[in-house]
């Protein structure tokens, strides 16, 4: 149902907006027409990505009784279109639902299910079977519409609050405040309501609940995406700022909750660091950490003694592996990021496009301790309107507007630009040209009608996505603005011939421009080494630990290769896109560990990659840590364990430098001084430590 839609918010990494002062956003993309067989009827909803009209929700009971939902939006030539069709028994849940239509990458959905005698049945592309149950459960549909939450809190707060989910796990419902809101002449009255049991924290949600015993789906609303009814658009800018204090006051109680700080400092003793200017490990040292920086770093032999109690908090590493905090090169940072990416380890995300206001706004939370999260390292998006336009409000057409775009970056102090794949061409060089000017790095997907090769030579610092380089080789795949930016890498990549003179002559490209790569291998592991209905490679380790509307989700992930294709084609391409990574450190390049993925779990599973595809373990830690804080120019205080350096560090039980997956086992972390318990955190996120 709605997970739908927040999963390929989530999993396609689509977050991406920028405060563009007073001014209107520039055209919308085109919204995909409403099929003409929806009854006039039916009430209409409006989808909406960063302020642009993008698709619909309809919904209507038919004659027979049924309950009909349609839903559909466009996001660069991809995007779901369903028809749910649902039977409910008296007391309104459903008993009966068929959905059918495509999912957000295109693929059929063909989904079934229904209660008979006590026994419910359900089949989808990506899981069958059936369970006997003895009160009311609720089937959580992978492909429905939105509106279904409505139907799932109504059921819960007739069953006193909560619900069983079919096929697995409970969802806890309660109302938390109202509203009165307006628009024209049009006046309502609504309940803010949360979900507990569906993600890794409350998904909230408004109902029209006049009728307290059959209160309806009214709108979602968030930064990213909107789900609103048509003509009740001006309303969602209230919606969320009444929504926004009830998630912030939740986020200020979990930082008060979770984050130790303690005034007397910690004390690591025994540890086994990793050194991360030498890429080796320093054996029984102690490292002393007082108030936000790291005091000293000496022998264990030297450690003189204090009064327990009257000094530093002790940590006894012994056995243990004691790193500078990881970087995640690639994020979009979200409401869960900073729990997830603590508990992993990971202390800094470079934030590659999101929505100005909130991301300016949450990372001045996480300085002033009301909420949890990573340091963050500002990167803004541009892109070029049209049908295939990115989910931001900075599209640009023209050079003034280009050059207009990346000054306001600046004064906003972000400190990188990303070029995405709808720019014209023609303004590439102006971006490119205006970022340098003003001291940013400059990176981006390609956009398209270009090449690689020819945003290297144009001043690209660095490229995004192994997508791009292997689309290098095929420039008459031009439309990369598109889905075919995914799925023909898919099929071409397996015959790439790594010792072409064409990829030669690249790599010799890429090693005189000095450019960086950003690869996010673990989004094409999951993409081309999964079928729809199986869990990833790199999320089979941890699948069981997630929560069961998560992991259900994880089974969504996999593309198939289109018909007549050698089925394991995608398998075999990011085989190839391994080796191609080896071969790029083997020629000295500067690869970054960047996931562009869900927080945390997939950094670790990049690293595992990493090695895979040859890159020594102790290398590939060194690029998670110092090696990142120098591209960003700031290695100065991060990056590595150093006395004077911000305190920034994780420790885990292991050595990763001899089996890279070590680096999943973390115990303590500690960010800017302060500590946090990853088994805390965990469990604040419904995963099991």
């Amino acid at each position: 149902m709605h997970k739908q839609f927040r999963s390929v918010i989530l999993l396609s990494c689509l977050f991406a907006s920028v405060l563009w002062s007073q001014s209107a956003p520039p055209s919308a993309s085109p919204v995909p027409p409403l099929p003409a067989d929806i009854p006039a009827s039916a009430e209409h909803f409006s989808v909406i990505i960063m302020n642009n009209p993008a698709g619909q929700q309809a919904v209507w009971t038919a004659s027979d009784g049924t309950l009909h939902m349609f839903f559909q939006f466009n996001d660069r030539g991809r995007g779901p279109k369903t028809t749910s069709i649902l039977k409910l028994d008296p007391t309104g849940i459903p008993i009966e639902e068929t959905v059918k239509g495509n999912d957000y990458l295109k693929s059929p959905v063909d989904e079934i299910f229904s209660i008979a005698s006590g026994k419910a049945s359900w089949k989808n592309t990506a899981e069958q079977g059936s369970k006997q149950i003895s009160g009311p459960g609720f089937y959580s549909a992978l492909n429905g519409s939105p509106a279904e939450l409505g139907l799932l809190a109504a059921a819960a707060l007739h069953n006193g609050g909560k619900i069983a989910l079919l096929p697995e796990g409970e969802v806890r419902v309660q109302r938390l405040s109202d509203l009165d809101i307006e628009s024209g002449s049009q006046k309502k009255h609504v309940g803010l309501y949360s979900a507990t049991g569906l993600d890794f924290s409350p998904t909230y949600f408004w109902l029209d609940d006049s009728d307290k015993d059959h209160p309806k789906f009214f709108a979602s609303v968030d930064d990213w995406a909107s789900i609103i009814p048509e003509g009740w658009e001006s309303a969602a800018k209230p919606l969320m700022a009444a929504q926004d204090k009830v998630k912030q006051s939740r986020s200020a109680e979990l930082a008060n909750k979770l984050a130790n700080r303690l005034p007397n400092g910690i004390l690591f003793t025994h540890a086994n660091i990793f050194d991360a200017v030498t890429a080796t490990i320093l054996r029984d040292q102690d490292v002393l950490i007082y108030r936000n920086r790291i005091e000293s770093v000496t022998p264990s032999a030297l450690l003189k003694e204090f009064t327990p109690g009257a000094g530093p908090a002790a940590i006894d590493a012994t056995n243990k592996t004691l790193l500078p905090g990881l970087w995640d090169m690639h994020a979009h940072v979200g409401d869960n990021d900073g729990l997830l990416n603590l508990a992993a380890g990971v202390t800094t995300v470079r934030d590659l496009a999101n929505d100005t206001d909130s991301l300016l706004a949450r990372r001045q939370r996480i300085a002033d301790g009301k909420e949890i999260g990573t340091r963050i390292v500002l990167a803004g998006i541009i892109d070029g309107p049209g049908p295939y336009q990115g989910p931001t409000k900075v599209l640009v057409s023209t050079e003034a507007e280009a050059r207009a775009a990346v000054d306001n970056y600046k004064r906003l102090g972000y400190v990188q630009i990303k070029i995405y794949s709808s720019v014209k061409p023609e303004l590439v060089p102006a971006i490119i040209d205006e970022a340098h000017k003003n001291g940013l790095r400059v990176s981006g997907h390609i956009p398209a009608e270009m090449t690689a090769d020819q945003c290297v030579r144009l001043g690209y610092d660095e490229i995004q996505h192994i997508n791009f380089l292997v689309l290098n080789f095929f420039p008459e795949i031009k439309n990369t603005n598109t889905i075919a930016r995914l799925t023909k890498p898919g099929e071409v990549a397996a015959g790439l011939d790594l010792t072409s003179p064409q990829v030669q002559s690249f790599i010799k490209l890429l090693q005189d421009h000095h450019t960086k790569l950003d690869l996010t291998l673990s989004v094409f592991e999951d993409q081309y080494m999964a079928r729809v209905g199986e869990i990833s490679p790199g999320y089979k380790s941890v699948a069981n630990r997630l929560p069961a509307q998560i992991r259900r989700g994880l089974l969504t992930a996999g593309m198939t290769p289109p018909a007549g294709l050698d089925p394991d084609i995608y398998k075999k391409s990011f085989a190839k896109m391994l080796d191609l990574t080896g071969l790029l450190y083997r020629s000295g390049l500067g690869i970054e560990d960047g996931t562009d993925n869900m927080a945390g779990f997939s950094l670790h599973r990049e690293l595992e990659l990493d090695v895979q595809a040859g890159i020594p373990p102790a290398v590939v830690l060194q690029n998670a840590t110092l090696n990142a804080a120098k591209i960003m120019s700031m290695d100065k205080d991060l990056g590595s364990i150093t006395a004077g350096k911000l305190a920034d560090l994780t420790l885990v039980d292991g050595d990763p430098t001899k089996n890279i997956s070590d680096i999943r086992k973390t115990t303590v972390v500690v960010k800017d001084g302060v500590l946090y318990y990853p088994k805390e955190l965990y469990t604040e996120l419904g995963v099991v430590p």
